[in-house]
């Protein structure tokens, strides 16, 4: 009997998996589905506790889903990507797989297991899908067939594409001719430290992640321009730890919301949500063509020439939220309880590390992926290059956020502050974002820390240092 294997990595899925719908084209075909964990891998990649408990219980509904199509999931758990090459030649032998399909990564160390795999299995067809993105890399280049270095050309070159013809999402497959599977399954367990998420909010069930996007879509997409910005308010789609691990596909995103907006691709109600699927795609295409992005370097090499300060009590109260800068510290603060922060606040706290405290932009981007449930490295080193200006399209380095009035702008009555910072319950209205200003007037002694650094001192530092590695 023919035997197909679809190893799922990034793409815990049944709907809209192009890798599992090749795989069961054919109904009489005998498929076998494989998940292989890596604990030590994904401890050298900085994987979030959350995280892995987020995929945990993915792992577990997929293999219901899959049982009921009548697919065996095999789960093998080695220490790293080199040992599961092995194992997945080691598999396809013991089964007599004659072809394999998966969907592609785009991180450096993921291409290469990929390729050992396919070397180690010359009898054995591989079929590679570009899943996890709406266009593949390579279909948005410039005139001169160059991956674009700017986000807006390449939003209107990919904008432009889409229009021609939006992709299509594949269904589930059905169940295949042998029937569902009748035996009793073994609960998936990953050797990985875990650490309680909300499944309220991220949904690990993918008719729950389904009907979560179809909601956002019809109902919230509508305001998000006018409310996301401001963390106080739930006015995001939180589907983002759904995107990062494949519980959702990126064209199940853009189907919907066009299916609810379809004036969304004009620039009418839904654009600046698909403004935030362009970026994902944008990060991923940028990171196949410049891998260096998987290896911790920067987009704009003058910029490795910054003096860093080597402070780790700074960099301990920044990840603690004990900065004194009250915007700052709550959205540390939600990181750190929630595994999730709010994209504004990702962008005040990586804002405040490099240009106030002149801390390494790396160590930030470790720390976030260490934490996050939706930790996806294109997405978590695009964003972290644009705050600390290393990245293509950066902000220019002189451009720095100013903590308090970022507080003032998005918190202004500090609702979203009081709720992680309870220290500072009592402070009134708006003094919240100065709360020691406010204290010493009030002759109040505050249980939260002064200010670690002085923000106007700081810039001034920021920009000599930058301006020094640009001259070189």
């Amino acid at each position: 009997m023919t035997t197909h294997l679809v190893w799922f990595r990034r793409d815990l899925r049944l709907h809209d998996n192009l890798a599992l719908a090749a795989a069961c084209r054919d109904r009489s075909v005998h498929v076998l589905a494989l998940y292989i964990s890596t604990p030590e891998q994904w401890k050298a990649h900085d994987m979030a506790p959350r995280q892995a408990a987020f995929v945990s219980a993915q792992l577990n509904t997929l293999q219901m889903a899959l049982a009921e199509k009548g697919i065996p999931l095999l789960f093998h758990e080695v220490a790293d990507f080199a040992t599961s090459a092995e194992t997945v030649k080691n598999v396809c032998a013991q089964h007599g797989i004659s072809r394999l399909f998966y969907n592609y990564q785009y991180e450096i160390n993921e291409r290469q297991r990929d390729a050992a795999v396919e070397k180690s299995l010359p009898h054995v067809v591989c079929e590679g899908f570009d899943d996890s993105v709406i266009l593949p890399p390579g279909a948005v280049m410039t005139g001169n067939h160059e991956m674009y270095k700017v986000f807006t050309p390449f939003k209107n070159a990919w904008l432009k594409r889409i229009k021609d013809g939006v992709p299509e999402c594949v269904s589930a497959p059905k169940v295949r001719e042998s029937g569902a599977l009748d035996t009793p399954l073994t609960s998936i367990t990953l050797s990985y430290p875990q650490q309680d998420f909300d499944a309220q909010v991220f949904a690990p069930e993918e008719k729950s992640a389904i009907a979560q996007l179809r909601h956002f879509c019809q109902q919230a997409v509508g305001e998000y321009e006018q409310l996301r910005d401001f963390p106080a308010i739930d006015g995001t789609s939180r589907l983002s730890a759904n995107l990062a691990t494949g519980g959702l596909s990126p064209r199940q995103c853009l189907n919907r919301l066009l299916a609810e907006q379809p004036q969304a691709l004009e620039g009418g109600k839904g654009s600046v949500w698909l403004n935030e699927l362009i970026w994902r795609e944008f990060y991923r295409h940028l990171m196949t063509y410049h891998p260096a992005l998987c290896r911790y370097q920067p987009f704009i090499r003058w910029t490795d020439r910054v003096q860093w300060q080597n402070n780790p009590a700074h960099l301990q109260a920044w990840q603690t939220g004990s900065t004194g800068y009250p915007i700052v510290d709550a959205a540390m603060r939600q990181l750190n309880a929630t595994g999730w922060m709010h994209n504004r606040l990702r962008m005040i706290t990586a804002s405040f590390l490099v240009k106030d405290l002149l801390i390494d932009w790396r160590k930030g981007e470790q720390y976030f992926m260490s934490q996050l449930i939706d930790g996806d490295l294109a997405a978590n080193n695009g964003g972290w290059q644009w705050a600390a200006s290393t990245g293509t399209d950066a902000a220019p380095y002189f451009r720095i956020f100013n903590p308090t009035t970022q507080g003032e702008k998005f918190d202004r009555d500090g609702e979203f502050i009081r709720r992680w910072l309870p220290e500072l319950r009592d402070v009134p209205g708006k003094a919240i974002h100065d709360p020691w200003t406010w204290a010493e007037k009030a002759q109040v002694t505050l249980n939260y820390p002064r200010p670690i650094v002085d923000h106007k001192q700081a810039r001034l530092a920021t920009l000599a240092a930058y301006e020094t590695a640009r001259k070189g």
